[in-house]
């Protein structure tokens, strides 16, 4: 392994991310507010140790396959720390470990929140609503960097060389496959995210000027597109009794959901890509007629088939299926049916490509047409089948990483349930949780479901959350490889 080289890669990191911290100290230094010296210090922290490194292994820049698991997989557990420095520094969270749990959360754009809670954090009377603006600030901060990726914005400000750029950013972006927008992969990172800014940009606008004060706009956009879900109120979107605000953040959660590959070619003038491309047909088509089946349901449930059940079954349905978690209602007190269609939306998760968690539509759509094709062999031992997606053939590989992930997925869901009820938590809670987790949702079932938080979780469980989200976020493979004995060999 090129250790200087990963180390340079992860230093740079570091102190980006130190100098990062100074945007919020600003804004704690502009409001008066008392988290401004824990901001400078986590500022300092990060650079005081991260630039002596990056400028002592600056010469070295070689990468190799390996290296590239490595640097992606660290870099994302150095920013869940570095993140995580603020709220614990500031005082605001007692024990590191639910620092670090609110923090790998944002990174990863779960948006799991372990603030809420008066009897674990009594210094927050309010929950959410009594943390500093800073603080909130940096919460929907760490989102929107996760949701493109760390290394997609690496690669987009400063400079790697060679294949390195390639191997980095085939490791973190979400997706069977990892498309390139233009030849070199800086450039697609840079594009990637003008896209992004400029859509969180128009969000930001139209919340503003709907009625949304504007610090909230900005934090509620920056967690919008990263499909995180942080939010500055207790009741999240609920606490705003404004169909406009709640239907143009569902617009910007649906947006947040599509590969940012089509966005980029609607903006270059081909508008048509959507229609030609079937993952966003059955993405549409997925989210209306759920939205239709749980309106149905919660209407027939209450006798009432008003226009505020349609409109908070669109919005549960769009959060839940892009991984945003923003919370419109309380889908816990809704039939079971309703509730389990929700809850089997946090596996199926957004389109590759997207900033969105879960398996993503395209990979249950292969897992769907290979099973199909399984059972035409029965009929048919000797045919060649092959397996399209629209026009384009899907290789043999791809197919078989598909299975791949699909399996290690689901047993890393038994699993992470079985620990959890190993912890006394009852059965419920634990699927929601481990499901949340691993499909970066945020809201659960149970204990953890959409008007509670995570504070009452034990510790234990608090680390296998966390590194469940590690595990979604980057799709099972980038963590799970490190764990190899061919890694290391």
């Amino acid at each position: 392994m090129n250790v200087r080289t990963i180390l340079n890669i992860l230093a740079g990191l570091l102190t980006i991310l130190g100098i990062f911290m100074l945007i919020p100290a600003a804004i704690a230094w502009g409001y008066g507010e008392a988290d401004l010296e824990g901001f400078l210090r986590s500022a300092g922290l990060s650079v005081i140790i991260g630039l002596p490194i990056w400028l002592s292994t600056r010469k070295y820049r070689k990468l190799t396959n390996r290296d590239g698991f490595a640097v992606v997989t660290f870099a994302w557990i150095i920013t869940a720390i570095a993140g995580a420095i603020p709220f614990y520094l500031s005082g605001l969270l007692p024990t590191f470990t639910d620092a670090f749990f609110e923090s790998m959360s944002g990174v990863t754009t779960t948006g799991a929140s372990i603030i809420g809670n008066p009897v674990t954090l009594p210094h927050l009377p309010n929950g959410i609503e009594s943390l500093p603006h800073a603080t909130l600030f940096w919460r929907s901060f760490i989102q929107w960097i996760g949701g493109m990726g760390i290394i997609v914005f690496y690669i987009a400000i400063l400079p790697l060389l060679g294949i390195g750029g390639v191997q980095l950013f085939k490791a973190e972006v979400p997706g069977p496959v990892a498309d390139k927008i233009k030849p070199r992969v800086r450039e697609t990172a840079k594009l990637l995210w003008m896209v992004y800014v400029g859509i969180t940009v128009a969000e930001i606008i139209l919340l503003g000027i709907s009625g949304m004060k504007w610090f909230d706009a900005i934090c509620h956009s920056l967690t919008t597109m990263p499909t995180g879900g942080f939010s500055t109120k207790n009741a999240s979107i609920g606490y705003y009794d404004n169909s406009v605000i709640h239907y143009i953040i569902v617009i910007f959660m649906f947006i947040a959901g599509i590969n940012f590959t089509l966005h980029f070619k609607a903006i270059t003038g081909d508008v048509r890509s959507y229609i030609r491309d079937k993952e966003f047909l059955n993405y549409l088509g997925i989210t209306l007629a759920v939205t239709a089946l749980i309106f149905i349901v919660v209407s027939a449930g209450q006798g009432l088939w008003n226009h505020t059940n349609f409109r908070d079954s669109l919005f549960q349905t769009v959060s839940i299926m892009t991984t945003t978690g923003f919370g419109s209602a309380d889908y816990e007190v809704w039939a079971y049916l309703a509730q389990f269609l929700l809850l089997t939306l946090m596996f199926v998760g957004g389109m590759g490509g997207s900033t969105g968690g879960g398996m993503k539509v395209v990979r249950v759509m292969l897992i769907l047409k290979y099973a199909a094709m399984e059972t035409r062999r029965l009929l048919h031992a000797r045919a060649i089948i092959p397996i399209r997606i629209g026009d384009r053939y899907i290789s043999e590989d791809v197919i078989r990483n598909t299975l791949g992930f699909f399996l290690f997925y689901i047993a890393i869901f038994a699993i992470s349930t079985l620990l959890l009820t190993s912890l006394n938590i009852d059965l419920e809670s634990s699927i929601g949780a481990a499901a949340s987790a691993i499909g970066n949702i945020g809201p659960a079932l149970g204990d953890f479901g959409p008007t509670d938080n995570y504070a009452l979780m034990p510790m234990a469980g608090k680390w296998i959350l966390s590194f469940c989200m590690l595990l979604g976020r980057l799709e099972i493979f980038t963590v799970m490889v490190i764990f190899s004995r061919v890694f290391w060999k």
